[in-house]
């Protein structure tokens, strides 16, 4: 039974073909929050009939594969509680991260939002070093705050950020065949993003980012932030890394070639 007398809370979460994961995030965050509200695009598997069985708030809309904002504020739109909590079907809510919420909702904040502990995990190992225990700002007063920027959204907040420590854990990459389909991806849409917010950069910039900025990211993570402690896995992240910065970029020299053909 949820409790009364304190600030609701409603968890959005964003869905598209995702019923190997989503129940888990379901079952993560339906014992203690107010409402759930699911914005699916479309699912052409179970994830919508998975999504019904916990909330009958289930929308959907065709998304673009491009505004990421733009879906989080809609799904942020048919809430109707205090708070909102953004959480992906590849994440799950902690118990101590739940009670660390739970008792700000009991007692009240003169916060508007929160930055929370991200607990990474990749091709299943929590990965303690690499710069990869990082905070994410995704907990927020409904009214207060609103997701700006094309992929790499970022929430604007109207007042002042509180942190919490107890994290949420993500599960994004189970394997390696799984990162690199999603980053070929993810890659198109940099590209494109970055020739229509800046044009054709110089030769210069180009050759720097597909040449030196990968071993620097990779330096960053294996060596700067430790990563090497983290074993192979830790040598495996940081090399893939790189090569994300790289095809990134190779991906927006590939795209200037085309349109100045």
């Amino acid at each position: 039974m949820r409790e009364t007398g304190r600030e609701t809370i409603s968890a959005v979460i964003m869905t598209k073909n995702g019923e190997d994961l989503v129940e888990g995030t379901l079952r993560s965050v339906a014992s203690w929050v107010d409402e759930i509200v699911v914005l699916d695009g479309f699912s052409t598997d179970r994830t919508v009939e998975i999504c019904r069985r916990y909330t009958d708030k289930v929308f959907q809309n065709r998304w673009d594969g491009y505004r990421f904002c733009t879906e989080r504020n809609l799904g942020t739109s048919r809430a109707t509680s205090d708070w909102c909590l953004h959480i992906d079907p590849d994440e799950r809510v902690t118990p101590e991260f739940r009670d660390a919420v739970l008792a700000i909702l009991r007692k009240g904040t003169p916060h508007n939002a929160f930055q929370f502990r991200k607990k990474n995990f990749f091709l299943g190992r929590w990965m303690r070093h690499g710069g990869w225990h990082h905070y994410s700002l995704h907990l927020f007063r409904r009214g207060k705050a609103a997701y700006e920027g094309v992929i790499h959204e970022t929430l604007k907040v109207d007042g002042s950020i509180g942190k919490i420590e107890p994290p949420v854990e993500h599960y994004p990459f189970t394997s390696i065949k799984q990162l690199i389909a999603r980053h070929n991806g993810y890659s198109t849409r940099e590209a494109k993003a970055k020739w229509e917010a800046e044009g054709r950069l110089s030769d210069e910039v180009i050759a720097y980012n597909l040449k030196r900025k990968p071993l620097k990211r990779f330096f960053k993570f294996y060596v700067r932030k430790r990563g090497f402690l983290d074993g192979m896995v830790g040598l495996v992240f940081s090399v893939l890394f790189a090569w994300v910065h790289f095809i990134n970029w190779a991906k927006y020299w590939e795209l200037a070639n085309a349109c100045e053909s």
